[in-house]
């Protein structure tokens, strides 16, 4: 495994790398768990050459959330990657990334302000930003990202495709601990009795998911999320069911597919998760067009 530390060193490597081979790229901010392996092997299933990024990115913090603190195992991370027969790991600076007196950036449009980027302004921006530099540099044929973080992942998609850009987005599963819990790095900031409230947001997701239309899937949603609540530890951030691509919240007569997307704090830590409620599209009484009347 080779290891760039700027960006004249990656761009080096990846001219090493044959025309003839399929570039893959997982982009992370390190602290790497059983979801970014998950993320690193579709990858490797897709593509002949596979490129991870660790870099922690400023931009997308906002003011007050946790960059200082957000966990940076650099070394445990490149073994991590070792492991896993990663091809090239990109590990650039701040400064390597935002130089002086950078102006431009990316928005990421209306689908960037609700929900999650109602919560934390600009972050949709901060991320979109990072990713399209990343993506410039790499040059993959392929980008994996993570359906945990579905906000994100529809924002990247939506970018891919206004700006005309060459690479295939990926989504993979989420990945989640033994009770149900979905990998995220922060998890290590919970204690055990802020752990058993965060297991609300499984359970709400798992009762909506047994429901066999939207209503009754948010009523029953909303019911493990109003008891979690009463606890002052568990601070409820939004539950919406919204269309998977555009993040637009659907009305309760939705038919089809349905993210339903839930996100709390709990104690110090953030969490967001989601599930895909798949319900059958609403019956559309057939009109049958008169036929004129023969002369």
């Amino acid at each position: 495994m080779k290891v760039a530390r700027s960006i004249a060193e990656l761009t080096g490597l990846r001219d090493e790398i044959p025309a003839t081979h399929r570039v893959g790229f997982v982009a992370t901010m390190g602290a790497l768990h059983a979801g970014h392996a998950t993320l690193i092997q579709q990858a490797q299933a897709l593509s002949d050459t596979v490129v991870v990024s660790i870099f922690v990115n400023p931009l997308q913090f906002g003011p007050g959330e946790d960059y200082a603190r957000y966990p940076r195992p650099l070394e445990a991370d490149l073994d991590r990657c070792a492991e896993l027969g990663v091809d090239l790991v990109f590990v650039p600076a701040v400064g390597d990334l935002y130089p002086p007196g950078r102006q431009v950036a990316v928005s990421a449009g209306t689908m960037g302000t609700v929900l999650e980027g109602a919560v934390r302004p600009t972050h949709f921006d901060g991320v979109l930003t990072v990713v399209l530099k990343l993506l410039n540099l790499v040059r993959p044929q392929v980008a994996v990202f993570g359906r945990k973080d579905a906000q994100q992942l529809a924002c990247v998609s939506r970018m891919v495709v206004d700006l005309n850009l060459d690479v295939r987005v990926v989504g993979a599963p989420t990945v989640r601990e033994p009770d149900g819990l979905a990998l995220s790095s922060r998890n290590v900031f919970l204690s055990p009795a802020d752990r058993g409230l965060a297991l609300s947001l499984v359970d709400a997701l798992e009762k909506a998911a047994a429901q066999s239309d939207l209503p009754s899937a948010l009523d029953a949603a909303w019911e493990v999320l109003d008891k979690a609540s009463l606890d002052p530890a568990f601070v409820l951030d939004y539950l919406a069911a919204v269309n998977p691509e555009t993040f637009a919240e659907v009305g309760a007569d939705h038919g089809g597919d349905v993210l339903l997307v839930v996100a709390a704090k709990v104690g110090a830590v953030r969490l967001i998760d989601n599930i895909t409620l798949h319900h059958p599209e609403p019956l559309v009484p057939l009109t049958v067009p008169r036929l004129p009347t023969p002369r």
